[in-house]
């Protein structure tokens, strides 16, 4: 059986101003890698400081390149209905060169619909311009004319294999699935109207069924699941920075009592002590079908020292619960 990767998520939230926000999640990301996470992935936003606090991921991950040596760098998510994708082409084949090849490239069409106007687009069209945009970025990377001769500098065929789609439908689930790629699921699933209590487990099935139904006999199935997990040494200090935190986030859905046991399961928080964590992540049936399990401390937000304890009490404690090896120990098995 694949070996399930750990992998710590930012979307780069810390309460200081936007230098000082990189300068925090380049230190989280280091300390993940120290402490043994094989993946580490950044989101873009664009024009909201609130929602999320990068819009130049590959920029952001050439800067923590060169202050890490192991761990992977993905973007969660490059929003390709705004970007060129030739541009996308050449930045992310020059940055996988300066990682040693350490580059995971996840897209998806975007979900801030006032984010378009700026760059020219209408936000109706995003996924016409996103499989368009998808078409001529894998073109690039696979060495084809993009017009009047022109062929990408310098090569990148590798990245064809380091493709994830983001997708909250079974119909984009498929179209991953169908492709090869790996397929992201979000913590911030939507809800659906005529369900809006449903778990992330109850969406997010169908999701991983139609990938699963659609992947080609023989490819390596690739599903990276998100979910947000702050953990801590006491459950205490835990649910005092959830009122805090979660506090602050709309619901994903109304709620008549709006309460922290509401919020953290409006919000889908695992939260506590490492085995309080353990516990609430074997409750998700999702969990048992993915390769890739990825952490954020989103909503919740706690303070930076806290982020770093969490880190570690991920990867020392809750994780090695839940089955993941750290690739270190299993080079000597």
């Amino acid at each position: 059986m694949t070996r399930r990767r750990l992998g710590f998520f930012t979307r780069l939230l810390d309460d200081v101003p936007a230098g000082e926000r990189y300068r925090l999640a380049a230190e989280q990301i280091q300390h993940a890698e120290d402490a043994g996470f094989d993946t580490a992935w950044v989101a873009q936003h664009h024009f909201d400081g609130e929602e999320g606090g990068l819009p130049a991921p590959l920029v952001f991950l050439a800067h923590v390149a060169a202050r890490t040596s192991r761990i992977r760098l993905g973007t969660g998510i490059i929003t390709l209905p705004l970007e060129h994708p030739v541009r996308v082409a050449e930045d992310t084949a020059v940055l996988d060169l300066l990682t040693g090849g350490r580059l995971e490239v996840g897209v998806g069409s975007g979900g801030t619909p006032a984010s378009f106007a700026a760059f020219g687009h209408d936000s109706a069209r995003r996924s016409q311009i996103y499989a368009e945009h998808l078409a001529t970025l894998l073109d690039a990377w696979s060495g084809r004319d993009l017009g009047g001769g022109n062929r990408l500098y310098p090569a990148a065929p590798r990245l064809l294999d380091a493709v994830w789609e983001a997708t909250f439908s079974a119909g984009g689930g498929a179209r991953a699935g169908r492709a090869g790629n790996g397929l992201m699921l979000s913590r911030t699933q939507p809800r659906p109207a005529d369900d809006p209590q449903a778990t992330l487990a109850d969406i997010q099935r169908p999701i991983v069924d139609a990938y699963y139904d659609n992947l080609p006999s023989g490819a390596t199935p690739r599903i990276m699941a998100s979910r947000t997990a702050f953990v801590a040494d006491s459950r205490a200090d835990a649910l005092r920075h959830a009122e805090l935190g979660l506090g602050r986030g709309r619901l994903p859905f109304e709620l008549p009592d709006s309460g922290l046991d509401q919020r953290i399961t409006a919000f889908d928080v695992h939260l506590g002590t490492p085995q309080d964590v353990v516990e609430s992540l074997l409750a998700d049936p999702t969990l048992d079908r993915v390769t890739d399990l990825v952490f954020q401390v989103h909503s919740v937000d706690p303070p930076h020292p806290l982020i770093l304890r969490s880190i570690e009490l991920l990867a020392t404690e809750v994780a090695p619960a839940l089955g993941w090896v750290p690739s270190t120990e299993l080079s000597t098995t």
